[in-house]
């Protein structure tokens, strides 16, 4: 399942894409648009700008805007950094890889075979789906 932080991570990149001039946006103003409390919003955006998605000004006339443009901007990249791996056990992992406790043989067990198959999907999903995609920028 999607985390809440993943799903207002995503929403509030794309409310950053959408904005002309690529200018900065008071997380306030995101806070309101999208519905997303402000608290929360700040260390999603926060852990965004520290991934290099996002900068920073301060002061007035500040806020937060995209580095990149939203077409260089995949969605594999946003889904690890917010969500961690993209596998939905570890066992079939591609960057956070560990062996499952109670399985004897991976390349016996049927689990193993089709979270392969769920992983290769979302995989091709993600890798296929930039920013741009998501907010027809």
């Amino acid at each position: 399942m999607l985390s809440k932080k993943t799903k207002y991570g995503i929403k509030a990149l794309t409310f950053l894409a959408r904005q002309e001039g690529n200018i900065p946006v008071q997380i306030a103003t995101i806070s309101n648009n999208e519905n997303i409390s402000l608290k929360f919003l700040e260390s999603i955006l926060l852990t965004l700008r520290k991934n290099g998605f996002l900068g920073s000004k301060k002061g007035k006339g500040g806020g937060y805007y995209l580095l990149k443009k939203p077409k260089d901007i995949q969605m594999t990249s946003v889904m690890r950094v917010l969500e961690g791996p993209i596998a939905m056990v570890p066992c079939v992992s591609l960057n956070f890889y560990e062996k499952c406790a109670d399985c004897p043989d991976e390349n016996t067990c049927a689990v193993h075979k089709l979270m392969i198959q769920v992983r290769d999907s979302s995989l091709e999903i993600f890798r296929n789906t930039t920013l741009a995609d998501l907010c027809d920028c």
